[in-house]
């Protein structure tokens, strides 16, 4: 096994309201990623994701571009100490 990894990262900009959970969700899923996104309140989403460092390095890369009518003005990515709560990755409310 590869070096296990989580990052919490907030992607600001136009990111609610055009699919950006659903994006996510499948991206990190087909990168075999676990962990969850969410809406926030301010208008940001969430993404907490737990897997192999390149994995979510690429979902890093990923939720910079976004879907389609998504318009990402930056991230904040914290990297903490990998827990293993998670089971796939899902939607957090």
């Amino acid at each position: 096994m590869g070096d296990l990894v989580r990052a919490r990262i907030v992607v600001r900009g136009i990111v609610q309201g055009v699919g950006f959970r659903y994006f996510v969700r499948n991206t990190a899923t087909s990168l075999g990623l676990d962990g969850e996104v969410r809406n926030r309140s301010d208008g940001t989403v969430e993404v907490v994701a737990e897997g192999e460092r390149g994995p979510v390095e690429i979902l890093i890369k990923q939720l910079k571009v976004g879907p389609r009518y998504a318009n990402v003005e930056g991230l904040d990515v914290k990297w903490e100490e990998p827990r293993k709560d998670f089971s796939g990755f899902g939607y957090a409310f």
